[in-house]
């Protein structure tokens, strides 16, 4: 695949806790427990490119509870830096189970450093994107993003009355 280059500024979401081990807009995370796209060894930041599917994300790994101190950042992402988007049809498996193509692929992307971002299908909301950010490619210090604020989850996202 090649990079391309954004010719509109870009917004994602990330939901964490700013009170957990490390900051909301960090890439610890995926180190500790890799994600569908990485490996321990190909850190990144995963990000939504809508609050909504950021919230569909972190819910889907909630066990059906509800996550204690959730707040969500806004990342913008200047004109001008460089992106690849995945097209499903070309990665059979990137969906499955086991995230072993997926995570194959992610990591190949991220150790190569030709993009800092790859957008992909959630797969919580296949007509949604996430957008995996490369914190090691040389762009990575223009992105910025905003102060957290708190997360209101509706209850009945988890079976208790409003």
């Amino acid at each position: 695949m090649t990079a391309q280059r954004l010719d509109r500024v870009l917004t994602a979401f990330r939901i964490g806790d700013p009170n957990g081990s490390y900051p909301i807009f960090d890439s610890t995370g995926s180190n500790i427990a890799p994600g569908r796209w990485n490996t321990a060894a190909s850190p990144m930041i995963y990000a939504s490119q809508h609050y909504s599917t950021a919230m569909l994300e972190k819910l889907v790994r909630s066990s059906g509870e509800l996550p204690p101190n959730q707040h969500f950042i806004e990342i913008t992402i200047p004109n001008g830096l460089t992106y690849e988007m995945l097209s499903p049809a070309s990665l059979t498996g990137w969906d499955g189970m086991s995230s072993e193509v997926s995570r194959a692929y992610g990591a190949a992307w991220q150790s190569s450093r030709r993009s800092l971002l790859l957008l992909v299908p959630s797969v919580v909301a296949r007509m949604e994107l996430n957008v995996l950010i490369n914190p090691e490619h040389v762009e990575f210090p223009r992105i910025t993003h905003s102060l957290h604020q708190p997360v209101w989850w509706d209850r009945r996202l988890f079976g208790h009355a409003a």
